[in-house]
């Protein structure tokens, strides 16, 4: 059974969210406040955090940029309609995506079971895919910039493999939520693009020219230098 920790305040909604996902095999444990919720998130005990971003004590904006110095565990964010800025700031600092309040149940479970899916553990294929500068480990989840390891969310590096097995290929943005999110994509939908810039910063392709390339209109694609090799 996967142990699941929700930091909100609302009571009601987290007893709701308990007997709901409980019916579905996982155990949910509630904090409603940002300090316990985030000592609660570093225990280790977790499987993914569902975090409100609007929490007495510590903002969950603040629970979850302190929440990545320490743990690399997956989370979900719940915001507020029109809370567009604390969405993309979220993010940006590391969750992995976001749900809009209010929101069915069944959306819920189904964005858990996606993250769930994404970060289970299960190895690749074994083989190394090198791109140009890039190395990626598929089993171990591991990449490498010119020897530099990267330190890469799970949705980075879900997203940085969907990208480097397509390399010199377009991937419309569509193709890389339902692949790397695992759900479709909403309207006015920008999780993926967040994501994608936030791993163009970590590969420094300032200092080696664009390695992820926007296409207008299409999606990304991944440059393939001359002298990359695939395994």
């Amino acid at each position: 059974m996967d142990r699941l920790l929700i930091v909100d305040d609302d009571v009601e909604l987290c007893a709701l969210l308990a007997e709901r996902l409980g019916r579905e095999g996982y155990a949910l444990e509630a904090a409603h406040e940002g300090r316990h919720g985030l000592e609660r998130a570093c225990s280790g005990e977790h499987a993914l955090v569902i975090l409100d971003l609007m929490l007495p004590g510590l903002s969950g904006l603040e629970v979850l940029r302190s929440l990545r110095r320490q743990s690399g565990i997956p989370v979900l964010i719940l915001t507020a309609r029109g809370e567009d800025v604390d969405r993309i700031l979220g993010l940006e600092i590391g969750a992995d995506d976001y749900l809009p309040k209010p929101f069915n149940p069944r959306e819920l479970l189904a964005r858990v079971r996606a993250i769930l899916r994404r970060t289970s553990g299960v190895a690749g294929d074994g083989k190394r895919l090198i791109v140009g500068h890039v190395t990626l480990d598929a089993a171990a989840r591991e990449a490498w910039f010119d020897g530099r390891q990267l330190d890469l969310t799970s949705v980075e590096f879900s997203l940085l493999e969907a990208l480097m097995r397509n390399a010199g290929h377009v991937v419309t943005r569509d193709y890389l939520t339902e692949t790397v999110l695992g759900r479709k994509p909403g309207p006015f939908d920008r999780v993926i693009d967040v994501h994608i810039s936030n791993l163009r910063k970590k590969l420094g392709d300032a200092s080696v020219g664009e390695r992820i390339k926007a296409v207008r209109g299409a999606g990304y694609l991944f440059a393939v230098r001359s002298g990359a090799k695939n395994p």
